[in-house]
């Protein structure tokens, strides 16, 4: 199985291929009587453009010499060796202005072919009529070869083209070309787990045959953008000892009707040909969305590209030995008929790695760069909750960019920090310069953030606070949690309601009703969007009861067609959810009045300090010192943003604080 060497793609039939590039003898041989043909025309027009040879001999040539007479152009020509053919002279004399041909053949002694030699002949070998016939044929031939290079191959591959939409673009990966294992695919156990399975099929089916036991036909995996499915994919491919074909499902679209059920149909066509063998087709939503939806009554291109992906993976004529393996990262709008039994039997999810799963790929892409001996990649690990694998082999390719930067040999913690804030918060904007008054007003605002998440239990510990302009936002508040977070209480949601209001309030108990800035403006919209899921989709209001409303809110989805909502309803959900963030806001106002005096410091000390870490918070808070700018004391949180001054304020635009 493992001997046998697929066929190539590009080609339905080699056989048909290797007909198709060479003609057959007939063309040949018509061909071939053609060029000889003209080339017998040419050699026939040469010797009569020639004219008239005039033939003469030895003496009279000699006489012409001795008369002074201009010869011009003289060859002796010679025999081959052992030839009884005679020597060939040839040349032209001069005579009333015009150059006349002579020639005659005869074998001259040494005293004759020193004299004619003397006056100006040359030596050269004896042609042979096949050596004259080539001669007279090369013009011929290049001729022929520019016309077919030109223009019989630029139909041909024409024609070709034409007929090649209907062609599968599916590419064949071999072992060779694809270096990707099982070992260079972490946080996803589970799923490499599953999938080995088919590995292990392919290398010995009847391990599982004789169970009676059948293989899987189609393999979903499914799973948010970044969390490895195409890399487990490539795993597989490299670990099968198979063919494995890969394709992407934007390859079926097509301009041209017909032309993505007939690539559908030609790729299991090759696939049949290389049986067993794995086939990979990379974002199957972009062809597998429900049917009956769409604009043309059901009857469009895309639906006809479906309905042949459905019979070839079990119609009426299929065949065992074929594994479809898809991937998406929408499975709510695949078709139902794709995901039953017998196409996709098995859903394999990919979900985004837990903190174990976070490390062992930080391991795994912390290979490629030398690391430093400070570097703890479980302490990294647990500061990037909801990271996905691309998410953390970006995060670790910052940091060697970060390190490269800076001119180290390797890759430090401070590197890996560096990078991880400058992934979560955004890039550092220390050009842009603020105003006292936006400064202080950013100071207060990050402030009450702190403080209330500090104050409610069931708030993630903050992780640093930073005055310094990231991303769009003057500064901001970045919680962590201690855990990976696996469901969201209600208690949970009401004290983060509370802390992400913190800030408008806290601008309200220092400025005033009308000293408040458009600063809480994003505040309130990530407010907004979490009471609106506590009431319309967690059922957390007891008078709107445990009803579903987000279909009614997000209306058509592609698979419902939703359903309306009464004017009471929605003034029902209205309220609520303005009640909700009310009492928020004023839960978080009557913290921050019980914790003035805390407030003040900590906004002072960001004034000063511009960013501090968790531990730093607690020192400001207590009213302790943090020493110099030198020798700031780490937190039990790795941190190594700069704390320095602040620096002088200058006049600048006022963005919204986070």
């Amino acid at each position: 199985m493992a001997d046998k060497k697929p066929p190539k793609i590009k080609g339905d039939n080699p056989k048909a291929d290797s007909e198709d590039r060479f003609p057959n003898p007939r063309s040949w041989m018509l061909w071939a009587l053609g060029i000889f043909m003209v080339a017998m025309l040419f050699q026939v027009g040469k010797t009569a453009k020639s004219g008239v040879v005039n033939k003469v001999d030895y003496d009279t040539l000699e006489s012409w010499i001795n008369n002074d007479k201009e010869v011009i152009d003289g060859f002796i020509e010679y025999p081959p060796p052992n030839a009884s053919v005679m020597w060939t002279i040839t040349g032209f004399i001069t005579e009333n202005g015009k150059k006349m041909p002579f020639k005659f053949e005869d074998k001259l002694d040494e005293a004759q072919e020193k004299f004619l030699k003397d006056a100006g002949f040359q030596s050269r070998d004896k042609n042979t009529l096949l050596m004259g016939f080539l001669v007279n044929l090369l013009p011929i031939l290049l001729i022929f070869l520019l016309i077919w290079f030109v223009l019989i191959r630029q139909i041909r591959s024409a024609g070709r083209g034409a007929m090649n939409f209907g062609k599968s673009k599916a590419r064949m990966l071999n072992k060779e070309k694809n270096k990707i294992t099982f070992k260079d695919v972490a946080g996803v156990d589970e799923a490499c787990e599953e999938v080995s399975e088919l590995v292990e099929f392919l290398k010995d089916p009847k391990k599982f045959q004789k169970l009676g036991g059948k293989i899987p036909r189609g393999v979903l995996m499914v799973g948010p953008p970044g969390t490895g499915k195409t890399l487990l994919a490539k795993a597989i491919a490299g670990e099968a000892e198979a063919s494995f074909f890969s394709i992407s499902g934007s390859d079926f679209v097509e301009m041209f009707v017909g032309v993505g059920a007939s690539r559908v149909r030609d790729m299991f066509e090759q696939a049949r040909k290389s049986t067993p063998c794995l086939v990979f087709i990379d974002e199957i939503d972009a062809v597998g969305r429900s049917r009956g939806h769409g604009l043309g009554g059901g009857n469009d291109e895309r639906e006809q590209t479906l309905n042949a992906l459905l019979v070839e993976m079990d119609g009426f004529d299929t065949q065992d030995g074929i594994i479809i393996i898809a991937a998406t990262n929408r499975p709510d709008v695949l078709d139902p008929a794709l995901l039953r039994p017998g196409r996709f039997d098995r859903q394999i999810h990919v979900p985004n790695p837990d903190i174990k799963g976070r490390e062992k790929i930080l391991s795994v892409h912390a290979r490629k760069v030398p690391v430093g001996p400070d570097v703890d990649l479980r302490i990294i690990a647990r500061g990037t909750p909801g990271f996905s694998g691309a998410d953390l082999m970006n995060l670790v390719n910052e940091a060697a960019l970060t390190a490269a930067r800076i001119g180290r040999r390797f890759v430090s913690m401070e590197d890996f920090e560096s990078a991880k804030d400058k992934v979560m918060l955004g890039v550092e904007r220390r050009s842009m310069v603020l105003t006292p008054e936006q400064k202080e007003k950013t100071a207060y605002h990050e402030a009450g953030h702190a403080i209330v998440g500090l104050s409610l239990p069931k708030c993630d510990p903050v992780y640093k606070a930073t005055i310094i302009p990231r991303g769009g936002a003057l500064g901001m508040v970045v919680s962590l949690p201690e855990m990976d977070r696996l469901n969201f209480h209600k208690d949970e949601a009401k004290q983060k309601l509370a802390m992400t209001m913190a800030g408008k309030a806290a601008e309200i108990i220092k400025y005033g009703e009308d000293g408040v800035s458009n600063g809480p403006a994003g505040d309130i919209q990530q407010a907004s969007q979490l009471a609106r899921a506590m009431v319309m989709r967690w059922g957390m209001s007891d008078k709107v009861g445990n009803i579903d409303y987000a279909e009614a809110h997000e209306g058509y989805s592609g698979n419902t067609g939703g359903f309306s909502v009464s004017a009471a309803t929605k003034e029902l959900i209205e309220e609520e959810v303005r009640t909700l963030i009310e009492e928020g806001y004023q839960e978080a106002r009557r913290i921050l009045i019980e914790k003035e005096e805390e407030y003040e410091r900590l906004a002072k000390g960001l004034l000063e300090y511009e960013t501090l870490t968790g531990e730093e918070i607690g020192k400001v808070i207590r009213g302790e010192q943090l020493g110099g700018d030198d020798d700031m004391p780490g937190s039990s949180i790795p941190s190594v943003t700069s704390i320095p001054k602040a620096g002088k304020p200058a006049p600048g635009g006022d963005p919204a604080p986070a």
